[in-house]
């Protein structure tokens, strides 16, 4: 499948998740004006909502950028948020988020970073994002296990399989760095037999360039592990953005008046959502996060109040990076965002600390 059918697919898998997602707000009987409720919700949590969404993205920024600070780059904060908001976006609009982060791995080269570097600190969020989400959704199902086993009941399941392939890639990604040698000869092979059927046409360069990555990333992982405060920091960072985005559901819920559900059950099964849906191949995880949150907040919501809560709850986790990402991509285009000047970023201005 060429590249082009691939975006003109998950384009397509975007507008008809929109779609689906505004029938059933807009398409359910038992509400009988759904613009009057719209209308009626209530603004300060709205407001609540998109502070989810400014903190989501501020401190997942702030772990790239603090990662990056110890590697010696000096970019300006405002630079690092678009890079995020460019991987968000891509991340939502490719399968599986799969271009998320060689596009902002690409943007940051783009600043002056180099591709080694650049790939260790979206690599570090990542093991820093996954571990703390297979942590918190833990300990709040343990903690709240009589609620999510009533009101989950038959799909338990989809959370315990979500649970483990997000975990697993925090091993897996580790790997790379404790298994040096054993990755340069997987590396090694495969860029060899690319170079054989001739998809690469310089093949020394091709590994010199890998052996720079996985060097760069070794050297990186193993003093993030043996630095407490710079762990502890992206550890806290992925806490905060994680807790912004999966607790987004709280507010939807408050914004309609309801009451009933605490707060704590509703980030519970916020979290438990974002496990078992956000493995899911299609861009965005459509069709698996709304089917999801009907399931997993049945009941919940009432009133027929359950299809619009759901076009709240998309448009802040999903919707707006979309918009947002687009913006961003434009303003980086015309050169008034994501860019700094690469002399700023010069290694021979590197602090001590060599690496993340």
């Amino acid at each position: 499948m060429n590249q082009k059918l691939k975006s003109v697919l998950s384009i397509l898998f975007i507008v008809l998740s929109f779609v689906a997602v505004f029938c059933i707000a807009f398409g359910n009987p038992e509400l009988a004006n759904a613009w009057d409720t719209l209308r009626s919700l209530d603004a300060r949590w709205i407001a609540g909502l998109l502070l989810c969404w400014a903190a989501y993205t501020f401190f997942d920024a702030l772990g790239t950028w603090y990662c990056l600070k110890k590697q010696g780059f000096r970019l300006n904060l405002w630079t690092v948020l678009s890079v995020t908001l460019i991987g968000f976006f891509y991340s939502n609009i490719t399968p599986g988020a799969s271009g998320g982060q060689p596009m902002q791995v690409n943007s940051l080269r783009k600043a002056g970073v180099p591709v080694g570097n650049g790939t260790t600190s979206v690599t570090i969020r990542l093991i820093a994002n996954q571990f703390m989400v297979s942590l918190l959704s833990l300990l709040f199902l343990l903690f709240n296990r009589s609620f999510v086993y009533q009101q989950l009941g038959g799909v338990i399941w989809a959370v315990r399989i979500g649970w483990i392939i997000n975990f697993s890639v925090v091993p897996l990604v580790l790997l790379a760095a404790f298994r040096r040698t054993l990755i340069r000869k997987l590396a090694s092979g495969l860029i060899g037999l690319l170079a054989r059927i001739r998809l690469i046409k310089d093949k020394e360069a091709a590994l010199n360039g890998t052996y720079e990555v996985l060097d760069t990333y070794h050297t990186a992982i193993r003093d993030l592990l043996s630095s407490p405060v710079q762990l502890f920091f992206q550890c806290l960072c992925s806490t905060l953005s994680m807790l912004a985005l999966t607790g987004s559901i709280v507010f939807v819920y408050y914004a309609f008046g309801l009451s009933g559900t605490p707060w704590y059950h509703l980030l519970t099964l916020g979290l438990l959502l974002f496990v078992s849906a956000s493995y899911t191949p299609l861009p965005g995880a459509s069709g698996a996060q709304e089917g999801g949150f009907m399931c997993y907040f049945n009941g919940i919501f009432p009133g027929g109040t359950k299809g619009l809560a759901l076009l709240l709850w998309r448009f802040f986790t999903y919707y707006l990076f979309l918009f947002v990402g687009v913006i961003t991509l434009l303003l980086e285009k015309i050169g008034l965002c994501g860019h700094t000047r690469k002399q700023d970023n010069d290694p021979t201005n590197q602090t001590e600390d060599a690496v993340c």
